[in-house]
């Protein structure tokens, strides 16, 4: 419960508080999940504590995005109604879902 309190605070922190709006935090918690993915695959870092860091990241994203989305346009929202909103969420889930296949771990773990 205290996390998911932190997490949507520290998404509202950086949309308000920062100034960033909405949607410039959705592009600074997006990258800060490209850069763990990116260190996933290119370092030696730990993959647990990096698998942990975008755990972390996933509510402050979804907090700004879900703000995004359904906020009025005066306030740096698209006003979409929580139906639409879920649509779309729905949709950039399943184009995720088709354009990034899994595949077989190339060796055992």
């Amino acid at each position: 419960m205290l996390s998911q309190t932190l997490g949507t605070a520290l998404g509202d922190w950086c949309a308000d508080s920062l100034e960033f709006g909405y949607l410039g935090s959705a592009i600074i918690f997006g990258s800060m999940l490209a850069g763990i993915a990116l260190a996933y695959f290119f370092t030696g870092l730990s993959h647990t504590a990096l698998f942990w860091a975008a755990f972390i990241l996933t509510r402050p994203l979804g907090a700004v995005v879900g703000d995004f989305l359904d906020k009025p346009l005066d306030h740096g929202g698209l006003e979409l109604s929580r139906y639409w909103a879920s649509a779309a969420l729905l949709l950039a889930i399943l184009a995720f879902i088709f354009l990034f296949k899994p595949r077989a771990a190339s060796k055992l773990h």
